[in-house]
């Protein structure tokens, strides 16, 4: 198995630094460029997220190949923190959101529109880790903690 987990309070600066890291990390280890540019994107979006609405800044990042249905292979990322019941309530109703758009540019499109009227941040983060980085998205809760998984089929490194 090819993971890492790390356990840090994240900053604009250090977002940066393990964005980096995620992409070298990967691209020694994934043949596709666009999968791994997909992953570092993802990271670094849950990463902002994490950011802004950690109740006490301490996040866990966790990435790994894994098997997935049907033999396939698939990146799984997971960030967790704790959050306060406001941002709690906001996530869950996001993912809620996305289940009614099947499409999920669909949902992207309909998120940056309203986006463009909010006064504070976009709101778009993870709608576009889900389109853009083209990943299936899970939220789980438990209490003020907080599971964001996003998956993506990948094909590992061909071996010479």
């Amino acid at each position: 198995m090819t993971a890492f987990e790390l356990q840090f309070r994240p900053s604009a600066t250090l977002i940066q630094v393990v964005r980096r890291f995620v992409f070298d990390f990967y691209e020694g280890v994934l043949d596709d460029p666009d999968t791994v540019a997909r992953v570092a994107l993802a990271t670094h979006e849950l990463l902002e997220n994490a950011v802004k609405y950690s109740l006490d800044g301490a996040t866990e990042l966790s990435l790994g190949i894994e098997e997935g249905e049907g033999g396939t292979r698939e990146v799984a990322l997971r960030l967790r923190n704790r959050a306060a019941a406001s941002d709690v309530e906001a996530l869950t109703a996001l993912f809620a959101e996305m289940d009614q758009y099947p499409d999920p540019y669909a949902h992207y499109q309909a998120a940056m529109e309203r986006g463009a009227r909010r006064r504070t941040g976009s709101g778009l983060g993870i709608v576009r880790v889900r389109a853009e980085g083209e990943m299936c998205m899970k939220c789980s809760v438990e209490g003020d903690k907080v599971l964001i998984e996003a998956r993506t089929q990948v094909e590992p490194r061909r071996e010479a």
